[in-house]
């Protein structure tokens, strides 16, 4: 135990007698000639800041200019758009307007799954019961999946908008509770869960 704090003490002692050294030599007014024609700073505090964002540069991997080039992931479609598409209630609509975007060059969709769409009425409660007929909650979402898949898109998941029930006050007057986190974060745990476990290989990206 002494020789580690014995030795912890001397590393201490020699980086503090290496800044020192280092501190007196910066000051040479050769040197401080250097670090002004290198970094453009007059004062001394400065340069050194200029002096390590310097280094930062050289020790950084450089950008590769050459005019035929290929960036780092070069090959995939950059391009993306939001949609709303859990608020079209014509699933054909749902489905052109995926189709469309595919038309246009997209390659990403960035689409909602409101918790309070899917898991509404209760925990793990997922019939949605706001209509005659009762339906599944979880058919809207797999028929936007099912759209992206066949036209080659992929799709940016935004899980959001707890339902009422997770929390004891409920949705408040005129709805101003919405976007209130649950009581129980474990609630939205399990809730990501079933997401991510019903659409596994099929959704790479959450949000």
């Amino acid at each position: 135990m002494r020789v580690a704090l014995r030795q912890t003490l001397y590393l201490w002692l020699s980086l503090l007698v290496l800044s020192g050294l280092s501190f007196l030599i910066l000051q040479l007014a050769p040197v401080r000639g250097w670090l002004w024609q290198h970094t453009g700073e007059e004062v001394f505090l400065a340069q050194v800041k200029g002096l390590s964002d310097l280094l930062g540069d050289r020790l950084r991997p450089s950008v590769d200019l050459a005019p035929a080039a290929v960036g780092e992931y070069a090959e995939v479609n950059p391009f993306g758009v939001n949609t709303f598409l859990e608020q079209e209630a014509d699933p054909a609509k749902r489905v052109l307007a995926v189709q469309m975007a595919a038309t246009a060059g997209y390659h990403w969709l960035r689409q909602e799954f409101p918790w309070e769409d899917i898991e509404i009425h209760g925990k793990g409660d997922f019939e949605d019961r706001r209509h005659e007929p009762y339906r599944s909650a979880w058919d809207k979402y797999d028929q936007i999946v099912d759209a992206a898949e066949a036209n080659g898109m992929e799709l940016i998941v935004r899980l959001s908008n707890p339902p009422g029930w997770t929390r004891a006050q409920g949705e408040g007057e005129n709805n101003v509770d919405t976007f209130a986190p649950p009581d129980n974060v474990q609630d939205f745990a399990d809730f990501v869960s079933a997401v991510v476990s019903r659409y596994q290989g099929r959704i790479r990206y959450y949000q």
